[in-house]
């Protein structure tokens, strides 16, 4: 009887993994899989290095949050509160080209000090020090 009660365990974890892992191995893999085209293309594409700055930007700028108060619907970016949704998006993309600008605008002097001794500041001082003009 034990036996049986084994080989149902082992049925069922087996339906349970391909229910529920195999899928998420598919999505892995079309994910790589779309990676690896999209990095082949952009090998190609001259101007592949504005469209990866800007995918980088857009991960550091947060996203816009819906907020619903009774029947009313705002948008909120920033601690600034929009009307439409419009109005939230393009002040993103705003942020999102000025954090992207601002890559370009160090990446000579970055370039440049490659040969050059570090400093004893953090990353995070240094960061400091480049990134205190907004765009506010």
């Amino acid at each position: 009887m034990t036996n049986v009660y084994l080989m149902a365990g082992l049925i069922l974890a087996g339906l349970l993994f391909y229910r529920y892992v195999v899928p998420r191995f598919r999505r892995f893999d079309e994910e790589n899989v779309k990676r690896i085209i999209q990095q082949a293309q952009d090998k190609k594409d001259p101007t592949a290095h504005i469209r990866h700055a800007l995918d980088v930007a857009a991960e550091q700028v947060e996203e816009v949050q819906e907020i619903t108060t009774g029947t009313a619907t705002h948008y909120l970016f920033e601690a600034q509160i929009f009307a439409t949704r419009e109005d939230a998006e393009e002040m993103r993309a705003q942020r999102i080209g000025a954090v992207a600008r601002r890559f370009y605008e160090e990446l000579p002097s970055a370039l440049q000090s490659r040969g050059e001794k570090r400093s004893n500041l953090t990353a995070r001082e240094r960061a400091s020090q480049r990134w205190k003009r907004t765009i506010h």
